[in-house]
C-alpha cells in the first residue's frame, strides 16, 4: 500500500503520474484577506505548472505576493479558491494532518531566517525531517550532509554558533536530507552578504541538478532569478511568465 493510501491522500490516477506530467501545477489561485476596510485580494487566478527536475524563480516587487504563493504552493496555507497538486496530490482535499505529514514526505524547505531549532546541533537539526519518519539511518546521513556541504567540523554546534553562511548550509542539509520532490527556497540569500550569497545559491541549484529535485526559489535577486529554468513575474497578485 503507498504512502498516499495509508494516509488517506486524493490522488489523481497514475495515468496522469507519468514522468512527462508536472511534478507542480497551480491551478486557478486565489488567496483573499479580509480586512477593515474590506477584501484584499493578494493573488488573483494564478495558474502555472513545472515539470520534474526543473528550476524555477518567481520575482516581484514586496507586497506582490510571492511569500504567499510559496505557502500555498507549500500546504502551509489554504487558497480561498483553485488547488495545487504536487506529486499527484490535490492538496485542498487533504486535512491539516495529511498536509502536513505529506510535506514531511514530499517537501522540503530553506527560508531567509534560516528556521533552525537553536538548542539542537547542527547534525540534530537535520536529522529532524527523517527522524520524525523513524527512519534508523537519520544520524549517518544527516552527517554525510554536513560532509557533503563543508560542515564536517560544525556537527556539534549549535546554531548561535554558527555563521549565516554555516546557518544556511544547514538549512540545505536538512531541506535535502529527505529527498522531497519539491524544494520551496524563499529568499534564501536575504539575511547573507554577497560574497556567501553567491556561495550558497550556487550549491543550491548545484545539489537540486544532481539530485533531480525540483527548485521553487523566491528572490528579490535577478542574477539568482537567470540561474533558473523559468522565471514567473507577480505583479499585484497576477502571474506575468517570462
Amino acid at each position: 500500500m503507498s504512502d498516499e493510501e495509508v494516509l488517506g491522500f486524493h490522488v489523481k490516477p497514475k495515468t496522469e503520474l507519468k514522468s512527462a506530467k508536472p511534478i507542480l501545477e497551480v491551478q486557478h489561485l486565489t488567496r483573499s484577506f479580509e480586512t477593515p476596510n474590506g477584501t484584499l485580494k493578494v493573488l488573483d487566478d494564478v495558474n502555472f505548472s513545472v515539470m520534474p527536475g526543473k528550476s524555477v524563480a518567481v520575482i516581484g516587487p514586496s507586497g506582490s505576493g510571492k511569500t504567499t504563493l510559496i505557502a500555498l504552493c507549500a500546504g502551509l496555507d489554504l487558497a480561498t479558491s483553485g488547488d495545487v497538486i504536487v506529486d499527484g496530490v490535490s492538496l485542498a482535499s487533504l486535512s491539516e494532518n495529511d498536509r502536513a505529514q505529506f510535506r514531511n514526505r514530499r517537501i522540503g524547505f530553506v527560508f531567509q531566517n534560516f528556521q533552525l531549532i537553536p538548542h539542537l546541533t547542527a547534525l540534530e537539526n537535520v536529522m529532524i525531517p527523517i527522524e520524525l519518519r523513524g527512519e534508523r539511518s537519520a544520524r549517518n546521513d544527516a552527517k554525510n550532509w554536513l560532509i557533503r556541504l563543508g560542515l564536517e567540523s560544525r556537527m556539534t554546534s549549535l546554531p548561535g554558533e554558527l555563521s549565516g553562511g554555516e546557518l544556511q548550509r544547514v538549512a540545505l542539509a536538512r531541506a535535502f536530507i529527505a529527498r522531497p520532490k519539491v524544494i520551496f527556497a524563499d529568499e534564501p540569500t536575504g539575511n547573507l552578504d554577497d560574497g556567501t550569497s553567491r556561495a550558497i545559491v550556487d550549491e543550491l541549484f548545484q545539489i537540486n541538478r544532481t539530485t533531480g529535485t525540483t527548485l521553487v526559489i523566491v528572490t528579490h535577486d535577478v542574477n539568482i532569478a537567470e540561474k533558473a529554468d523559468r522565471i514567473l513575474h507577480l505583479k499585484q497578485g497576477s502571474l506575468l511568465s517570462r
